[in-house]
């Protein structure tokens, strides 16, 4: 008596779609079209635009418009640091994981070709972004990650559901400003903390060899995440409303989150062509604390923060000159228009207390743990590692523990956690 081989259907390769304990569901059909917030927001980018262009020049112009296309490519591909971190802890799904591998060496393929070839535009000479390794590292990149799960959204994934009109994550951005702001007033008191100094790869083995490091650990990475959501064997990511066909998918619907991926790192890659520095997010919210603050009459300008080089020029210049200003507004402008055309724009209301409490909270906890860390997921994880700097793999390892603890304080604020037995997750 012989027995049957397994069926073909059952095996799998590295390419094949890892496992889940049951099938994706099929998207949604996309809503219509919100005709009021598409031409609210489409005029505003227009206007907004021109006038940065015609007032700051070609540079700033350029900046904001990259930001207007990253609002729409977050939007659309749902790309998020947050939800992919608690998927991954929760039920062991490494799908947006494994995303974010892709999104990490496609940005530092494109780091190493501009910064090795010194390529830039406007004048400017694209640099790695590096921090030290201290602990002030240590502790922000953990409660960055707590204050994530806690606020629902990461740094970009703040702006761009803010610009989609989720109002809960209107508080969150309220509190990031906040702790951003106080982070930036107390700054004598964490100033000094214990670090040792940057260590970009590059440094040592050039940059070839600081790009195949990169790879082969990202590589790593992605087939350890597979063999766990293989043992594990998790819910689904749950699907969001897509337009049919693809030319319509691509205006109105969901994209994959391999696009998504590709499509962040070309514009992430983009910023740095045009401005020398690579994409980040949150020194902006503690420059529109500072402008907060000094509208109300106080002085932020003698704070220690303020008073440090690149800071005190950040401060003295207008906000719509400032780079990380130009594509924060751009990602939520892009992504209001985004999500109109996917019908999906709206305001939500009757916040529950417990939600808009941790919404504050977890902004306020990644405002102090951006600035502490150095930066946030974009500013630090990201651009660290696609840089080749040690920084942002400490940072990437800490909030991966950070968002182990934040999971462990959601369900006091009533916020659920992905479970195994869960249709999606």
């Amino acid at each position: 008596m012989t027995t049957a081989p397994p069926a073909e259907a059952a095996k799998t390769t590295l390419l094949s779609p890892s496992p889940t304990s049951v099938p994706r569901p099929e998207a949604p059909a996309a809503p219509p079209v919100r005709r009021v917030p598409l031409a609210v927001s489409g005029l505003l980018a227009v206007a907004l635009t021109a006038y940065v262009w015609s007032a700051h020049g070609a540079k700033p112009g350029v900046l904001l418009l990259l930001g207007l296309a990253l609002g729409v490519a977050l939007f659309h591909s749902r790309f998020g640091f947050t939800s992919a971190w608690r998927q991954l802890v929760a039920v062991g799904n490494g799908t947006g994981m494994r995303a974010h591998t892709l999104l990490l060496g496609t940005t530092a393929t494109l780091f190493a070709l501009l910064i090795g070839t010194k390529t830039g535009l406007f004048g400017s000479v694209p640099a790695p972004s590096a921090g030290p390794l201290g602990l002030g590292l240590l502790i922000g990149s953990f409660i960055f990650a707590v204050g994530m799960q806690l606020g629902g959204a990461c740094a970009s994934g703040t702006l761009f559901a803010v610009g989609s009109g989720q109002t809960s994550i209107l508080l969150t951005l309220g509190g990031f400003i906040a702790g951003a702001t106080l982070a930036a007033w107390q700054f004598d008191l964490w100033k000094d903390l214990p670090a040792l100094e940057p260590v970009v790869m590059a440094d040592h083995i050039g940059w070839f060899g600081s790009w195949a490091v990169t790879i082969l650990v990202l590589a790593a990475i992605a087939l350890v995440s597979r063999r766990v959501q293989a043992r594990r064997n998790p819910p689904p990511i749950g699907p969001v409303p897509s337009a049919r066909g693809a030319a319509a998918r691509v205006l109105r619907g969901s994209w994959p989150l391999a696009v998504g991926a590709l499509a962040l790192a070309v514009l992430g890659a983009g910023v740095l062509l045009v401005s020398g520095g690579a994409w980040g997010v949150t020194s902006a919210f503690s420059l529109w604390g500072a402008e907060l603050v000094r509208a109300l009459g106080g002085h932020p300008e003698s704070w220690s923060w303020w008073q440090q080089p690149g800071n005190k020029q950040m401060l003295a210049g207008p906000v719509l000159a400032d780079k990380t200003s130009l594509t924060d507004i751009g990602i939520m402008i892009g992504a209001a228009v985004a999500a109109a055309l996917g019908g999906t724009w709206t305001l939500h209301r009757g916040v529950p207390w417990r939600t808009a409490t941790a919404a504050v909270l977890g902004g306020v906890l990644m405002g102090i743990g951006a600035r502490l860390a150095g930066g946030c997921n974009i500013g630090a994880y990201l651009a660290g590692i696609a840089s080749g700097s040690l920084h942002g793999w400490v940072w990437g390892a800490c909030a991966l523990l950070g968002t182990w603890a934040g999971l462990k304080l959601r369900p006091l604020f009533g916020l659920g956690n992905p479970k195994p037995g869960d249709g999606v997750c």
